[in-house]
C-alpha cells in the first residue's frame, strides 16, 4: 500500500481507500461500525467534563478538517456531533463514565484488529483516528469503497 507523506492532501475517497485496507472483515467491520461512533461521542463526553469551551473549539477544528475533505461529509459529520451533544445534555455523565466507555470501545477495536490480522491505520498516520468516522458515515450512506492495493 502506498503511503503518502504527512504534507500531502488526500481526497475522501483516498483516505476511505487506505482505511479499508485493514477493515475488511466482517466482524472486525461490525465492531468498528459500533466502536467508531461510541468512541467519537465518549471523546466529546470526556471534553465536555473537562472544558467546554475547548472540546467546542477542538471539535470545530475537526469540523473543518472535514469540511476540507468534503461538504457532505462535514454536514453528516456536524449532524452526529449535534445529536451527540444533546444526548450528552439530557444525560449529564461524568468524565469517568465517558472514561470507561472510550477505553471499552477501544478493546473492542483492538479485537477487531486481531481478528481482521492487521493493524490499526493509525499506527501508520494518525490522522485516521478522524477517518474512522468518516468511514463509518460512509458505509451507512451505503457506498462502497474499495481498498486501495497493497
Amino acid at each position: 500500500m502506498s503511503r503518502h507523506s504527512a504534507s500531502s492532501k488526500r481526497s475522501l475517497e483516498q483516505w476511505l481507500a487506505e482505511y479499508a485496507v485493514s477493515h475488511q472483515n466482517p466482524i472486525n467491520k461490525k465492531i468498528h461500525w459500533l466502536c467508531v461512533p461510541t468512541i467519537f461521542v465518549s471523546i466529546l463526553g470526556m471534553g465536555m467534563s473537562l472544558s467546554v469551551w475547548f472540546t467546542l473549539v477542538a471539535t470545530a477544528l475537526v469540523g473543518i478538517f472535514y469540511l476540507g475533505l468534503s461538504r457532505p461529509l462535514f454536514i453528516a459529520m456536524g449532524m452526529f456531533t449535534l445529536i451527540c451533544l444533546s444526548v450528552m445534555a439530557l444525560m449529564p455523565l461524568g468524565f469517568k463514565f465517558w472514561a470507561l466507555i472510550f477505553v471499552v470501545a477501544w478493546i473492542g477495536q483492538f479485537v477487531g484488529h486481531k481478528i481482521e490480522g492487521k493493524k490499526p491505520s493509525f499506527f501508520e498516520d494518525l490522522q485516521f483516528l478522524l477517518i474512522g468516522p468518516a468511514w463509518v458515515v460512509n458505509s451507512l450512506t451505503g457506498r462502497k469503497t474499495k481498498p486501495a492495493n497493497a
